[in-house]
Formats: C-alpha cells, structure tokens, sequence
C-alpha cells in the first residue's frame, strides 16, 4: 500500500505543468469543458500508466534484486532530465477538434513524461507493481482532471519554475541512490 500512496504522490509532483497537462490546459480553455475532452485524457492517463506499469513487471522477471535499486535510479533520473529539459508548450495551434488527435497526442506525450518514469521506477524500485500502477493511475486522472476543469492556472510562470526544481530534486535523488548503490556515497 505504500507504493500506491508514494507513486500517487510522485506522479503528482512528476506531472505538474508537463506536456500533456499544458496541452489540456490550452485544449480546455479553447473548447471549454467538453466531457469527451476530459474523456479522452483520463483514457491516455490510464493506458499510459498500465504501460508503465506493465514495462515495470517484465523487467522485474529479469532483473536481479540488487539491480532494482538501480533500475529504480535511472528512472528517476530520465523523470528529472524530462522535467528540466523538455519545455511544454502554452500557445497550442490546433488544426482540427477531433477527439481521436487529441487522443493520440496525449498518448505521445505521456508515453516518455516523469510522470510515467516515476510509475516503472517506483514499480521496480519497490517490487510493487500493481499498487504502484494504480497510484500512478490515479494521479494522472486527477492532473488531467485539473488541467481541464482549472485551464487559467497553467498560465502562470511559477508553474516552470515549480517543474524544473521538482526536475532538479528528482535528478540529485538518482544521481545520491547511484552513488549509494556503488558504494561511493
């Protein structure tokens, strides 16, 4: 039960103000609320983090146990790399309101966010695979369903700056569980 709580936690500080909240945000605040909108993303939310956790648990069938530790530590790494590199975009041009593109590209997006990094490495890190993929479920319905129902908030420049520091701390956490793992720190 931990790893519910911890991942569901993680996935919330790992997916503030990522790419696919951003594109919600601008989405929603262009259409409105529609409900197939919010339909569409709770769907991505859920496939993507099945995926994650689903990745997790083949790993885990090949992997070692002291590997874990540092599975768990590349993938907090990749989370904080995502959350410091890749800027998400506010001024989104949509060609076409379908359902199905929105779809498409809040799947592409959350294939390879921190959000979803956070999943597969509390996953493997704990060995807890089904509670750590629900939590991560469960935190990517309530970041979409903030990003549809409060658009006005992703606006706001504090958001980046919230993003790149939880990027940083999630970086500097790989980079100290690396050094324990080899014995260095």
């Amino acid at each position: 039960m931990p790893a519910l709580y911890f991942t569901f936690i993680a996935v919330l500080l790992a997916g503030l103000g990522s790419r696919d909240q951003m594109t919600m945000a601008a989405l929603s605040a262009r259409r409105g609320r529609d409900p197939g909108l919010l339909l569409v993303a709770v769907l991505a939310a859920v496939l993507t983090a099945g995926f994650a956790a689903y990745a997790a648990q083949v790993i885990l069938t090949e992997l070692p146990a002291p590997a874990r530790a540092i599975f768990a530590g590349i993938a907090l790494g990749m989370a904080g790399l995502e959350s410091l590199v890749l800027v998400p975009r506010r001024d989104l041009e949509e060609p076409t309101h379908s359902l199905f593109a929105t779809f498409l590209v809040l799947l592409i997006h959350q294939v390879t966010d921190a959000a979803r990094f956070m999943i597969f490495g509390v996953a493997v890190g704990t060995n807890a695979v089904v509670p750590a993929g629900i939590g991560g479920v469960i935190g990517g319905v309530v970041l979409a369903a903030v990003a549809w129902g409060w658009p006005h908030l992703f606006a706001r420049p504090a958001l980046r700056v919230a993003r790149r520091l939880v990027g940083a701390v999630l970086l500097m956490v790989a980079i100290g569980l690396a050094l324990s793992e080899f014995g260095i720190l």
